[in-house]
């Protein structure tokens, strides 16, 4: 099997004096994963511009349609899914560190640095609001034609959109050592993360993860319910029916195959529980034509 990137990204930025990079990211196939789970330490906006796809921020799926944005903050493991034979969308990363005064200001005291520090946290889903969205696209449209000066509207349109999301946006404020805390415990689960998205079709048991992570199974399993807000075994279910549902819908293998293949020993089981995190069978889902 090939093996997954380590699910920490780390971010080179084409030019570190401007850390800000935006991705085109287009895909034909419904089902396919637009991004695998992982997580880093920068801010990332996606704007869909065409298509619907299902995007995961820790235990919170979401699914959007073109006009909406999907924020990531600092740390949030996150993971994509197109619902389209047509996708297209914007992932627009920032350093913070490109809003950084160079004297501590009240600005920088108290918003640059709880921002930066991950302290603040957004709301992951936006799908109503105009003064977003305009911040968004305009920030967008003056990073890709890049006249004269875009460099100063770029940041411009930052700390507008910025503003907008402080006051109507944020979702939860975490003291210096929360942040920390989570970024200590990613770092310590990272290489679980990794376990699972490289042999998920394999029988995988909680004490073999906990080992892995040279913890208890009691102490373990507290620490991924915290992170994912999904129990061990709830998380393998939910990345084996999400890979199984790309086979279901771009292979001509069996039920039973397929089943088997992404660590289902019982179709049975396998069918039942498809239904309860797709809200159809799979023997439905194939039936049912591919959305456009």
């Amino acid at each position: 099997m090939e093996k997954s990137p380590v699910l920490r990204e780390e971010m080179d930025m084409p030019d570190p004096l401007f850390p800000i990079k935006i991705h085109h990211c287009r895909y034909e196939k419904t089902g396919a994963t637009t991004f695998a789970h992982h997580w880093h330490e920068h801010l990332e906006f996606l704007y869909v511009v065409e298509g619907e796809a299902r995007f995961s921020c820790n235990s919170e799926t979401h699914d959007v349609v073109p006009g909406d944005i999907v924020i990531v903050n600092s740390a949030d493991l996150h993971h994509g899914i197109s619902l389209s034979d047509r996708l297209f969308y914007y992932a627009v990363i920032v350093d913070p560190a490109l809003l950084h005064s160079h004297t501590v200001d009240t600005v920088e005291a108290k918003f640059i640095t709880p921002i930066a520090q991950g302290r603040i946290r957004f709301a992951n889903k936006i799908s109503d609001d105009p003064i977003v969205r305009e911040s968004l696209t305009s920030l967008i449209g003056e990073f890709n034609g890049q006249a004269f000066g875009y460099e100063l509207a770029v940041k411009s349109w930052l700390y507008r959109l910025l503003t907008a999301l402080l006051r109507r946006h944020t979702a939860v404020s975490l003291s210096p050592e929360q942040y920390s805390s989570r970024l200590r415990r990613l770092e310590r689960l990272d290489p679980v993360f990794r376990h699972i998205e490289e042999r998920y079709a394999d029988k995988i048991t909680v004490d073999e993860l906990a080992g892995i992570a040279r913890m208890s199974r009691f102490h373990f399993g507290r620490v991924f319910k915290e992170l994912t807000n999904r129990s061990v075994t709830d998380y393998l279910n939910f990345v084996r029916i999400n890979k199984s549902e790309y086979d279901l819908r771009h292979s001509e293998k069996t039920i039973t195959e397929i089943a088997l293949e992404n660590g289902f020993g019982d179709v049975y089981y396998y069918s039942r529980l498809f239904k309860s995190y797709k809200n159809v069978t799979p023997s439905s889902l194939r039936k049912s034509p591919d959305p456009s």
